[in-house]
């Protein structure tokens, strides 16, 4: 969870989602829906998803027992070099280091590394000397605490370095180069989105949709969701109903503009445009190129949605848009 995550926003899902899943079988049991309702509104979905099947295989082929070796630490899914070396250090008192932006920032200072950071260079030259700090016992707390001097004294902008324990060892703060090491990184272009969100209703249910493995939120639930044309002032029915078939096999009519959310997702800018529609008669594809489900208002809850879908979800039940037939 703690991945691209801070501590504050972390703790209260962390705590809810052991007390759902207190074991490795426990959560390995689990339907993946139950997962990603107990994550919703975290973002980064895809670490959820992974987290389940590393339970599954650890379950498995571990006997349910969360393996100490690097290698099969690191073959298990989302775990890479960074997150091995927390759990092995800090769970272990492995002698594995951990290199993530705190400890990026300190490392660069104390070699006065003024390159690119995520360069195969930079990288290599962080990982060996995050390496070489750690003793044979001990290392867990180490890596904590330089992830810690990295968050609260080392910081990216006004350091505190009258106050740090390793002043006398910098070189960045001898020559008053902190403001220029590490190298900045070049922040994407923000890209303008705007995309259609629609609320179909068939005899007091609203249809919902899973998100495929290639889209955002794969694997949550979401309202159907199409892309619109920037340029246009607003879409045409006749558009979003064929864009709806084309992405559901469901035919509909009567729509009709909720409301509108603005969100950021990545380096996304999305503009979204909420609608309300019927189904036109029962016209529906045999095969439907998604899994789809009808769920009643009083459902929606125990469905994992996007915090845009969920956001909307609440709207419609509070304003009872859905009950009319």
């Amino acid at each position: 969870m703690l991945q691209q995550t801070q501590v504050a926003t972390v703790r209260g899902y962390f705590e809810r989602f052991i007390a759902a899943f207190p074991s490795i079988d426990a959560l390995a049991a689990a339907d993946e829906d139950a997962v990603l309702r107990l994550w919703e509104g975290l973002g980064y979905y895809r670490r959820a998803r992974q987290l389940h099947r590393a339970a599954r295989i650890v379950a498995a082929e571990h006997g349910g027992q969360f393996p100490t070796d690097a290698e099969q630490v690191r073959c298990l899914p989302g775990i890479g070099r960074y997150t091995a070396g927390a759990i092995l250090s800090i769970a272990f008192d492995a002698p594995e280091p951990i290199l993530e932006a705190n400890t990026i920032r300190l490392l660069s200072r104390l070699l006065a590394y003024a390159g690119d950071t995520h360069s195969t260079a930079g990288q290599r030259l962080l990982w060996h000397a995050a390496q070489t700090l750690l003793p044979a016992r001990g290392a867990g707390t180490i890596n904590q605490a330089l992830m810690e001097l990295g968050s609260q004294v080392c910081r990216p902008r006004d350091p505190d370095c009258l106050h740090c324990p390793l002043a006398a060892l910098c070189p960045t703060f001898r020559e008053g180069l902190q403001k220029t090491i590490p190298a900045p990184r070049h922040k994407p272009r923000i890209e303008a989105v705007r995309e259609a969100l629609i609320v179909v209703r068939r005899r007091g249910r609203i249809l919902l949709v899973r998100r495929a493995a290639h889209q955002r939120w794969a694997g949550l639930w979401d309202f159907p969701r199409v892309p619109c044309d920037k340029t246009e002032s607003s879409p045409k029915s006749a558009e979003l109903a064929a864009k709806v078939y084309a992405a559901t096999g469901t035919r509909i009519d009567a729509i009709k503009l909720l409301t509108t959310f603005c969100h950021g997702v990545t380096r996304f800018r999305i503009t979204l445009e909420c609608y309300e529609a019927r189904v036109l008669g029962t016209a529906t594809r045999r095969k439907p190129p998604v899994e789809l489900a009808w769920v009643k208002p009083n459902e929606l809850s125990d469905y994992p949605l996007s915090s845009t879908g969920r956001k909307l979800a609440r709207f419609v039940t509070r304003t009872g848009l859905v009950f009319p037939q």
